[in-house]
């Protein structure tokens, strides 16, 4: 068991330690927090120049997964999610028109300071409102704003400076890589041939392809600074935010795979200089991309799907968490509708089965342990979901029991299952009709009933799905359980 004071052990709790595939080692370590305080998690966060799009939304499900596990193996956590409001480059090196600059030009907007932040704070907003609707608990998260923050970046830029790692030319001041021996340990990056994705700028006077901007001189705009009038660079953002938020060292830093080669290795080069080689961060964990049609959701492609699209199209947004919960987060995954739609209708069967049924029951240990196997296993959700679904379906165990494995599992998926909900409702209404009693149908109903249990008992599947269409086309659908046939009238 852990040695921490921070752990106990809730009832029915995940007993497994947990591992995690941690970019840095490459390999699946066990975790141990760095202390004995709350877990320290720094997830990168969106910069809001625009809405983000649902592949955004998904690295937030996963980071409250991940604390949900944390959470359910007896940890308190201290999540903090960045709010980039300025300073973000539309690249993630130094190269490109910036994009909170650009969302000013979009909306008609003048460039200014007040501008930029008023244009932050409304797509700051929309944001999280998105994660509370995806069921991500947003008031026990930070959410700082780089902005305010600026007297911390430039506090690090200093020492960095004072500690000569970095220079001064015109356009900026650039951290020096060439100091960091490590730079680009993670993800095992080739600086003689950066990767696919490790795009840098071409910039006069940078000692080194791959030195980045710390301080970006802008005369006409920005804060004052020992280097001029302008802006700090993306990355030391981060890093300042971190420092002032969670300390020198955290336990937890997540991003997306396009993080990896220069944003990531960006942040550990500036901020074990600054702290004297303290290791930033002990586990490093990255999203995949969510495909959409063949191509990686991104409004510089056009190729976008929001939580506002989904919602207009009448989807509840727990059905977008059910979905991203059947991929691994470390797997690439396509977004359609004809996913979505069968994610919403396992999210309704899940949840019209708590509601189903009675309370009481404990989840059976082989499944308990099962499940725990799953989760503890890199969070692995594709997996614990099957979990659920044979337990659903095993006809000997109680249903007061597979409820009670549900609720269980819930607290790790976060689809409030046993939750009030008039538009979840009307949704399975919508879907399945209103469940009717069989007793209460009328003989010959029963009769086609009582004759496809047979047949399925007989293996005649062919009989059985004949009369499914035959039900149907009298108005009820039948839907199997491991307690036997369940009817809804249209």
């Amino acid at each position: 068991m852990w040695p921490f004071s921070n752990r106990s052990t809730p009832a029915n709790a995940p007993l497994s330690p947990l591992y995690f595939y941690n970019t840095l080692t490459k390999e699946k370590d066990r975790f141990e927090p760095l202390g004995r305080g709350p877990v320290r998690m720094y997830n990168c966060g969106p910069t809001v120049y625009d809405r983000q799009h649902i592949g955004n939304l998904s690295m937030f499900v996963f980071t409250d997964v991940l604390r949900r596990a944390l959470e359910l193996s007896g940890y308190s956590v201290k999540q903090v999610i960045n709010i980039t409001d300025v300073g973000h480059l539309s690249s993630d090196a130094d190269e490109g028109e910036d994009k909170m600059s650009r969302g000013l030009a979009r909306e008609g907007l003048s460039l200014s300071l007040e501008n930029m932040r008023k244009l932050g704070e409304t797509y700051a907003e929309i944001f999280i409102e998105d994660l509370a609707r995806l069921n991500i608990n947003t008031a026990a998260i930070e959410f700082p704003r780089a902005s305010d923050y600026v007297d911390a970046q430039i506090a690090m830029i200093q020492t960095l400076v004072e500690k000569g790692y970095a220079y001064q030319i015109d356009s900026g001041v650039y951290y020096d890589t060439s100091r960091f021996p490590d730079y680009g340990a993670l993800g095992g990056i080739d600086l003689d041939g950066l990767k696919e994705g490790a795009r840098v700028a071409a910039v006069d006077g940078k000692r080194h392809k791959a030195d980045f901007v710390l301080w970006k001189r802008d005369e006409d705009l920005g804060w004052e600074s020992p280097w001029g009038r302008g802006f700090p660079g993306w990355h030391i953002e981060c890093s300042a935010m971190i420092r002032r938020l969670l300390g020198e060292q955290i336990d937890i830093h997540t991003g997306g795979i396009e993080h990896i080669p220069v944003h990531h290795n960006n942040e550990i080069a500036q901020s074990e200089t600054a702290t004297g080689k303290k290791p930033l961060a002990r586990f490093w964990l990255h999203r995949e991309h969510i495909q959409l049609e063949g191509g990686k959701l991104a409004k510089s492609s056009g190729n976008v799907v929001y939580l506002a699209d989904i919602l207009e199209r009448g989807f509840h947004p727990l059905s977008l968490r059910y979905l991203f919960l059947g991929a691994h987060y470390r797997t690439a995954s396509t977004f359609s509708w004809e996913a979505l739609d069968a994610s919403q209708t396992a999210y309704l069967r899940l949840r019209a089965f708590v509601r189903m049924y009675d309370e009481g029951g404990t989840m059976p240990e082989p499944y308990r342990l099962r499940f725990d196997e799953r989760i503890s296993d890199d969070l692995d959700t594709p997996g614990a979901l099957s979990v659920i679904w044979e337990l659903m379906r095993d006809p000997a165990v109680a249903t007061e029991d597979i409820r009670a494995g549900i609720l269980l599992a819930d607290r790790i998926f976060g689809l409030s299952l046993d939750a009030d909900d008039e538009f979840a409702d009307s949704l399975y209404r919508q879907k399945f009709g209103e469940a009717v009693s069989i007793d209460a149908l009328p003989s010959d109903v029963q009769l086609l009933i009582e004759e496809r249990e047979q047949s399925r008992a007989s293996r005649n599947f062919k009989r059985a799905d004949d009369i499914r269409s035959e039900l149907a086309s009298r108005g009820y659908t039948i839907e199997d359980t491991a307690q036997g046939p369940q009817l809804f009238r249209h």
